[in-house]
Order: structure tokens, then sequence, then C-alpha cells
């Protein structure tokens, strides 16, 4: 348990809960390194048999934290570098998790929280939740999820939706891959509870391999993604310290239009 992220056990399943309700859990230094680390025993305890993903309130997670926002909008390339590369390997440690891991989606989740969603192996969210990949709208791209967002949802539709910025529904989240079921509020909780039960009759040993098995059918290997993490970290960290990215970004912050909107 820490202040960032709330931990609950029961029956093998361990719950990891994003707790900053009252900025929609929004990522900033603290709660990635707190959620990197519970990840990580998670997938090392052996009395752990599946790990849920969830957020505090009525959001899953809105993203970046708009004062970490303000403060990487002020520092160095190198200093945006180092801290893309501890967001990159909090969703490389969720994506190659031993253990199985589901989202529970409770809510809207924008961004890097939309990582988070794509790197669980079952993602089940409510059908009021709105999601978008709106970092064009800052000058900036979705760097660091990008490799974790396109192998769910495929190339074509993350062209679509890292270009355009747009807002999408959970019925078309569902539609694209980055959902695996859609259901009311209040049926979320039986739902997971229903794919926890699936995934408790399978043996340990078969659902780790089971895992290893799809990742390495499909080209998909740790080390290769650490090395895409690194080349990404520096694009992002590179378009933030441009020109274009720092007027999108203080754009953003100041809550007007960046100068390349016209009027």
């Amino acid at each position: 348990m820490t202040e960032l992220v709330h931990i609950t056990d029961q029956a093998g399943v361990r719950t990891l809960t994003m707790h900053r309700p009252e900025v929609h859990n929004a990522f900033h230094d603290a709660l990635i390194a707190d959620l990197t680390a519970t990840i990580e025993a998670a997938g090392q305890d052996r009395a752990v048999r599946a790990v849920v993903l969830t957020g505090s309130g009525p959001s899953f997670s809105a993203g970046a934290d708009l004062n970490w926002m303000r403060g990487m909008a002020q520092a160095s390339k190198l200093m945006n570098r180092e801290d893309s590369l501890r967001l990159a390997r909090l969703m490389r440690s969720l994506q190659f998790c031993p253990k199985p891991t589901v989202a529970r989606v409770n809510g809207s989740a924008y961004g890097g929280g939309l990582g988070l969603v794509a790197c669980c192996d079952i993602a089940i969210g409510t059908d009021n939740a709105k999601f978008g990949f709106t970092e064009v709208k800052m000058g900036l791209v979705p760097a660091v999820i990008s490799p974790y967002v396109i192998d769910a949802i495929g190339l074509r539709h993350a062209r679509r939706l890292f270009l355009t910025g747009e807002l999408f529904d959970a019925s078309e989240a569902q539609r694209i891959g980055l959902l695996h079921h859609v259901v009311a509020t209040d049926d979320l909780d039986e739902a997971v509870a229903f794919t926890l039960k699936m995934l408790s009759k399978a043996g340990p040993e078969a659902l780790r391999e089971a895992k290893r098995l799809a990742f390495r059918v499909d080209g998909l290997d740790e080390h290769a993604a650490e090395q895409t993490d690194q080349r990404n970290a520096e694009l992002i960290a590179h378009l933030r310290v441009s020109p274009e990215g720092q007027e999108g970004l203080t754009a953003f912050l100041d809550k007007r239009a960046p100068n390349w909107i016209a009027g």
C-alpha cells in the first residue's frame, strides 16, 4: 500500500488502484514510480495469480498531470528524456508482467492512461467512458505508449486516432480492440469477477507460458521493446523542447488555442 497506489489482495488477485481522484488519477513522477514498483512486485509474488489495475473515483486515468506537464515544459531535453524513460518502464513492466493483467476501466482514460489499458491482457470498461490520444493538439505525439497501443488496436486505427486526436466512446474502443468488453457501470465488478474466475481455472505456469507464447508468435520481445522505448523517449524529449511543443504545452496550460490554429 502506498499513498498513491492502493493495494488489495483477495483469493490470489492483487488489485492496484491509482489513487489521485482529485485529478482523475493523472500521472506524475511519484505515481509513475509507485505504480511501476507495485506492478513489478506483483509479477514476482508467487501468491499472486492475477493483477487488476483500476482507478479511484469516476475516472481511470486522465494521462499527464498538469503541474507535472508544466515542469516538463520548463525542463531540459535530458530531463525530459529521463522522465519519458520512467514512463516507458512503467508501460513495459505492465505489458510484460508474468501474471495475467486485467484493466478495470472504471471511467475515462486519455493519453498515458490509454497506454495502461493497452498494456493489460484483458480490458473491461464502462459504457460511459471516453477516450482520446490528444497529444497532437499540444504539438506532441503519444510516443512512449505507441508500441503497446498499436499492438492493441492495429496500425490503421492508430494512424487515424494519433493524427486527429479525436475523442471516442466505449463502443468505439471495443470495436477497434482497445476494450474487450463494455458494460454498464453497475455491472463492472461482476464482469471483472467473471474474467478472474475464468483465469483461476487455469494453471499458473500455463498462464505464464500462454502469455509468453502470444508475445513470441507475434514477435514481441521485452529487450526489443526497451530499445524502442529508448528511441521513443528521445523523440518525445525532442518534441517537448521544440518551439512547436513549447507553444502547444504553454497554450494548453494557459487554456488558449496554440498559434497554429487560425483565428
